[in-house]
């Protein structure tokens, strides 16, 4: 094979066609089948009309504040109103994994002076678990803090420091408001870096390159002065191998795993060849990245300041720059052929399962929420979504699904978060104080073992029927639908599942649009 010749996996078209194809797994679903998601559309619907909608003003609070979780909540406050919200959530789900993938070339190009053959392989880590999950706030830094890592990087090699810094103020500031995971992990990445470049003997001095990312150290003084949030889960080592097992984590199990393992192997592939050959077969530069980032995992509790999965967040990207480390370049021109190519395959075989993957469960999403039309605007609903006691590996990503009528209906549901110092949201119901947030939307089996949120005969005994105007229960089977109750007024079924039912003796809000006065049974 002719030396000279750039190879197919470095070229310009090749990175840009992957960077394309990141973002493929979600340009056919209509509301992007993430758990956490569609609840957050709904704040997100609250946050653009609670000033113009007495309505909502009635059941929320929303004050903006500096908090470290407002990268999609600002993209909506700006484009929400041009082009809509849907229509901006799913532009910006789209351009997440495309972010990330585009940070992790950089990185992979500056760190190995070329873009290695084995690239591909990290590539599916920009859909991870955390992003299955719904997490956009977080994996949008993340992707930033790739790409202004390899950005820092460049700009090292090029010798503009100057510009430099003064570019990385703003743009640590920037990825700190989006996400404060984004800004530590940034602060992880140029800590290794510095560190690799000086030497430890000048660890001093490392440190003093890293100050341009310093200044939201004091932004978050006042940013956590009101939060209230618990902290607890320290140290679960197994659960955290486990969590990272499972950063590939979307529907088929052992495949999911597979991947994982595989992508662990890699790097002690060219590591041991390396070795075996008196060659260094891995970048130390990004082994070190990959050693305090593990540390930072096993640091990192699973329930920090209230928020939930802490420690879980991080595993695709430690696997990631874990990946990145190894130097397929050791090897002949012929075996990096078969690494760019079985990774490129890898690449695309996981694009296409998350797709067509995604692809099926908007269908599912498409068929619950054909109960929305039946549903006037301004409405108080009651939801119950039908999960079974444990989360299976592959789900229904219902979780939050009620919050597409606050979308799309203006309604108040019992599935919005209320957290302090972690989001602006605060919810008020005028009538009572109980069954009004999240998880009291989540409806388990009875057999269930202290559930997380309620189960279903629970909730039908013990929900305030006069605080609400339609019960919609989401992908309930017919079966499974309440039988001879005379409160309850059918509206629409679904073919397969779900049902919507007026609530005869709740007041209607068009009646009482305070929700004050319950009306009187007959």
């Amino acid at each position: 094979m002719n030396q000279s010749v750039t190879p197919w996996w470095q070229t310009r078209v090749y990175v840009v066609l992957l960077i394309i194809l990141a973002g493929a797994p979600f340009w056919w679903p209509a509301v992007p089948p993430l758990v956490d998601l569609p609840g957050h559309m709904g704040r997100y619907q609250v946050q653009l009309e609670i000033g113009s909608n007495p309505f909502f003003r009635e059941y929320f609070d929303f004050q903006w504040s500096l908090i470290a979780n407002l990268g999609i909540d600002l993209l909506v406050q700006i484009f929400g109103p041009l082009i809509g919200l849907e229509t901006t959530i799913k532009a910006v789900v789209i351009a997440i994994p495309m972010i990330t993938v585009a940070g992790l070339l950089l990185i992979a190009r500056e760190a190995h002076g070329r873009l290695p053959a084995t690239a591909a392989f990290v590539l599916p880590l920009s859909i991870g678990y955390p992003l299955h999950f719904g997490f956009v706030n977080f994996s949008l830094s993340m992707g930033l803090a790739l790409l202004a890592f390899g950005w820092w990087m460049r700009l090292d090699r090029l010798g503009k420091n100057r510009l430099r810094i003064a570019l990385f103020v703003p743009i640590s500031i920037s990825i700190w408001i989006v996400h404060i995971y984004g800004w530590g992990l940034l602060g992880l990445l140029v800590g290794a870096y510095e560190w690799h470049r000086t030497g430890w003997r000048r660890t001093f001095h490392a440190v003093v390159r890293c100050l341009p990312l310093a200044l939201p150290l004091l932004m978050m003084i006042i940013w956590r002065g009101d939060a209230s949030g618990s902290t607890s889960g320290w140290f679960k080592i197994i659960a955290k191998l486990i969590w990272l097992l499972a950063a590939l984590r979307d529907e088929q199990y052992h495949f999911d795993i597979a991947s994982v393992v595989t992508l662990l192997i890699l790097p002690i592939l060219c590591m041991g060849y390396g070795w075996w050959h008196q060659r260094r077969g891995f970048s130390t530069l990004l082994a070190l990245a990959t050693a305090l980032i593990a540390v930072a995992y096993l640091c990192i509790p699973r329930l920090l300041l209230g928020s939930a999965f802490a420690d879980m967040r991080l595993t695709p990207f430690l696997l990631a720059i874990w990946v990145l480390t190894a130097k397929p370049k050791i090897f002949s021109r012929d075996v990096q052929y078969i690494f760019a190519t079985l990774g490129l395959a890898f690449f695309l075989l996981r694009t296409g399962m998350t797709t067509e993957h995604l692809v099926r469960l908007d269908r599912d999403f498409t068929a619950q929420l054909e109960a929305l039309p039946h549903i006037p605007r301004n409405r108080r609903i009651f939801a119950q979504i039908n999960l079974p006691c444990q989360r299976s590996w592959a789900s229904s990503r219902m979780d939050h699904l009620s919050s597409m009528a606050t979308v799309r209906r203006g309604a108040f549901v019992n599935d919005q978060w209320d957290m302090p110092g972690a989001q602006l949201l605060r919810i008020h119901h005028p009538q009572i104080k109980t069954w009004t947030k999240d998880p009291t939307q989540i409806a388990r089996p009875n057999e269930c073992p202290q559930p997380q949120g309620n189960t279903y005969d629970q909730a039908m005994r013990e929900f305030p029927r006069y605080a609400y105007d339609y019960l919609w229960l989401i992908d309930f089977t017919p079966d499974m639908l309440p039988q001879h109750d005379p409160t309850l007024t059918l509206i629409w079924q679904g073919q397969k599942s779900g049902a919507l039912y007026r609530i005869g003796s709740a007041t209607q809000a068009s009646d009482t649009p305070t929700g004050k006065a319950p009306r009187t049974s007959q």
